[in-house]
C-alpha cells in the first residue's frame, strides 16, 4: 500500500518546517500548523497501522518522518 495521503501529509510537515518566512513573520501560527499536521500524521498512524510494513511502522512510531516519507517515496516495501 502506497499511503498517499500518509505522503502529503509528510510533505506538508517539511514545507511548514522549511517556512522560514512564516517563522520570522510569525512562529506561533508556525507551530499550530506544525501541531496540526503532526496529529494528523498521528491519527493516520493509528488508523491505518495495519497496513504498514514494518520499516514504515518503526518510522512512524520513532517520529522519524523524513525517514517515513523517503520509504514511502521510494516504494519499499517489506
Amino acid at each position: 500500500m502506497s499511503h498517499p495521503e500518509l505522503i502529503e501529509l509528510l510533505r506538508r510537515r517539511l514545507k511548514v518546517i522549511a517556512d522560514h518566512d512564516l517563522r520570522e513573520r510569525d512562529p506561533e501560527t508556525q507551530l499550530r500548523m506544525l501541531r496540526e499536521v503532526s496529529e494528523a500524521i498521528d491519527a493516520y498512524g493509528e488508523s491505518h497501522r495495519g497496513s504498514f510494513d514494518a520499516r514504515l511502522r518503526h518510522f512512524i512510531d520513532g517520529c522519524s518522518f523524513e525517514k517515513a516519507l523517503r520509504h514511502l517515496e521510494s516504494g519499499s516495501q517489506d
